[in-house]
């Protein structure tokens, strides 16, 4: 299982300490353009620099690329297609089906863009709250390393399910929830 979160691979790495075995450490990494999911990442990568850039980074320590939920025009991250165009020669794959996906256009778009340009699809849950884990999966045989992943993606089944428009309410919970944690602990209420 590919654990993920935006910008940080702090939280896929506690995960991978408890079932170094099944979890893969990943990362969601805002670029310039739009958001580029990486699988076998050992050293974080910063939001904000260019696709090329992250995605050279990435081919250093030798992630496997993918670009999550590229159609979504809903949400920040979303990829123009001129934009993903120019970098669909150094990537492994793109997410055809993003569980989070508001619109079921997003995801056909997505797919048909994969059919269209012969690159391998990848399907995920995006989950941000613990029932949402495997909403949307891959079953894939049993492989090492990023280079193996490569190797049978595009054999994958997936399995996968839609998460209704509500669930995007308990993002903005817990993004509220932690700008008022962080603007509490900065306080001394005890004076």
């Amino acid at each position: 299982m590919v654990v993920t979160d935006h910008n940080t691979i702090a939280g896929a790495r506690a995960a991978q300490a408890l079932d170094p075995e099944r979890v893969i450490v990943g990362e969601e990494i805002m670029t310039t353009r739009g958001e580029i999911l990486a699988s076998f990442v050992s050293d974080e990568i910063p939001a904000g620099l260019t696709p090329q850039e992250t995605i050279q980074r990435l081919k250093d320590q030798g992630a496997f690329i993918s670009v999550s939920h590229p159609f979504d025009t809903l949400r920040k991250g979303g990829w123009k297609e001129a934009d993903l165009l120019e970098i669909l020669p150094e990537v492994d794959a793109i997410e055809v089906y993003n569980s989070r996906c508001m619109n079921p256009r997003f995801n056909r778009e997505a797919r048909q863009f994969a059919e269209k340009h012969n690159i391998a699809g990848t399907v995920g849950s995006d989950a941000h709250v613990t029932f949402e884990l495997g909403k949307s999966l891959m079953s894939l045989e049993m492989f090492e390393g990023a280079e193996g992943m490569r190797n049978i993606i595009r054999s994958g089944t997936p399995k996968v399910r839609w998460s209704p428009p509500w669930i995007h309410l308990t993002s903005r919970y817990a993004t509220i929830y932690k700008k008022v944690t962080r603007a509490v602990g900065g306080l001394d209420i005890t004076s």
